[in-house]
């Protein structure tokens, strides 16, 4: 299983944005504080939208109450410092993974990660970028590791749901 851990998000445009993703690939996600926003805040709730009913998320204190109760599997610390590639993280289904993303001004704390340099990973950029957004990290890396592991759980070849299988046939042009 994949676990998303957001290591205290400042942005709640990124975090509701992440939580749906959570919900789109069966993760659960774990939010550290502090935070830099309220859980009820209203751009929270428009960025998630009515998922929330189906997400799995716990929040924590801090970082040392967070490793307490999550001491379960595999860390990778996603970093601008890494010493990995993402891609690198070999991930298999049956395995419990904590893909760790940090705030959106500073990251992971540094003492954090030099704990770990051996599980610290990088998403390649040209030098002329300090970061990506948060968000959008948090898909690229859990979707590509689910691609490894051909996207247990998800629906890879159904069409969209809401809609009904055939909803684009309405649209093919009679001649």
């Amino acid at each position: 299983m994949i676990n998303i851990v957001l290591y205290e998000p400042e942005i709640p445009q990124n975090t509701g944005n992440i939580m749906r993703t959570c919900v789109a690939i069966n993760a659960v996600l774990h939010i550290i504080k502090p935070l830099g926003f309220s859980l009820e805040d209203k751009y929270l709730k428009r960025s998630h939208l009515d998922y929330i009913d189906f997400l799995k998320y716990y929040v924590y204190e801090n970082y040392e109450d967070f490793i307490t109760k999550n001491n379960n599997g595999k860390f990778y610390f996603l970093t601008r410092y890494g010493y990995n590639c993402y891609t690198d993280i070999d991930y298999k289904e049956e395995e419990n993974i904590y893909l760790v993303f940090g705030k959106e001004s500073t990251g992971i704390s540094k003492d954090i990660l030099a704990s770990n340099l051996e599980h610290t990973f990088r998403i390649p950029t040209s030098s002329n970028v300090r970061s990506l957004n948060l968000s959008n990290c948090v898909a690229l890396v859990s979707y590509s590791l689910l691609s490894k592991a051909d996207f247990p759980s998800l629906e890879k070849y159904e069409p969209e749901k809401l809609k009904g299988k055939d909803f684009l046939k309405q649209f093919i042009k009679n001649s």
